[in-house]
């Protein structure tokens, strides 16, 4: 006759043969999948939306890569790990939100451009993901993840809204081993094209996302300026001192230039012209 402690291991060891595996399956950090996308539908910086939407299933099998993340998983990752997700995260929902819309086309009434992701409504406080075991939208992952919980100013060079005057996306997804390098070269990337930063005599010319979020870059470069200019002013030529291309960085770094900034292009940021 089997003892009472024998018959309780068996019958446990049966138990956890029929009972479903509750482990969540591992993520992968380097972004196999999305990396693909990427690759395959990015031309310049620039989105085949066209094409991206006859092979949505490849994006739709990312997303829900990305939602399936919990709590308990998310929260034994490290600071570098959950910030490269959520800047994937809001990267590639926004893609996704463009393929459910494409082609976007306005009406006359609405706001121009007629193919702006502003056309959308909700598209930032509305429209619902789930992502980190949390349901957000686009809104809440920039301004009450990102922003406040990393406080890290390059992420501005990051996130991509879909517009022509947004960053660049880049062909590669952010990962934890290498993010730091990856927003330097993103900030530098974006500083060299004429729509994000413009010398004109004694005048630099930034793009509108630095006037709008100017404040999140002046504990990181206020202090390497010297000029009497006010916080922001100084982080902002500390930026373009540390990051700009080398003849508009000199410049910048003597604290003399004016500042003004560059309309906001909302075009798509759409290969074919639709």
């Amino acid at each position: 006759m089997l003892r009472p402690q024998l018959i309780a291991i068996v019958l446990g060891g049966a138990l956890a043969i029929i009972a479903p595996s509750t482990a969540q399956p591992k993520f992968d950090h380097d972004y196999s999948t999305y990396a693909h996308i990427l690759s395959q539908f990015l031309v310049d910086g620039r989105v085949d939306y066209s094409n991206l939407v006859d092979n949505r299933d490849r994006l739709d099998s990312v997303v829900e890569e990305f939602s399936t993340v919990s709590r308990l998983t998310f929260s034994a990752w490290s600071r570098e790990e959950r910030l490269a997700y959520w800047i994937n995260v809001y990267n590639l929902y926004t893609l996704r939100t463009i393929v459910d819309h494409y082609p976007i086309q306005g009406s006359w009434l609405s706001l121009y451009p007629f193919n702006s992701i502003q056309q959308i409504d909700g598209v930032w406080d509305t429209i619902t993901w789930k992502a980190g075991g949390r349901i957000v939208t686009l809104d809440e992952i920039e301004h009450d993840i990102l922003r406040p919980t990393f406080g890290e100013p390059l992420l501005h060079f990051a996130i991509n809204c879909a517009a022509v005057s947004c960053p660049p996306l880049r062909n590669e997804p952010y990962r934890a081993d290498t993010i730091e390098t990856q927003l330097t070269d993103s900030t530098r990337e974006a500083l060299a094209k004429t729509n994000w930063l413009r010398l004109d005599g004694d005048t630099l010319y930034l793009t509108a996302i630095l006037d709008w979020f100017g404040e999140d870059f002046v504990s990181r470069f206020a202090h390497t300026i010297s000029a009497n200019r006010s916080e922001r002013d100084r982080a902002l030529l500390g930026l373009v001192a540390t990051h700009g291309p080398s003849e508009i960085a000199s410049l910048a770094h003597t604290g003399t230039p004016r500042i003004r900034f560059l309309k906001y292009d909302w075009t798509l940021n759409d290969t074919s012209g639709h």
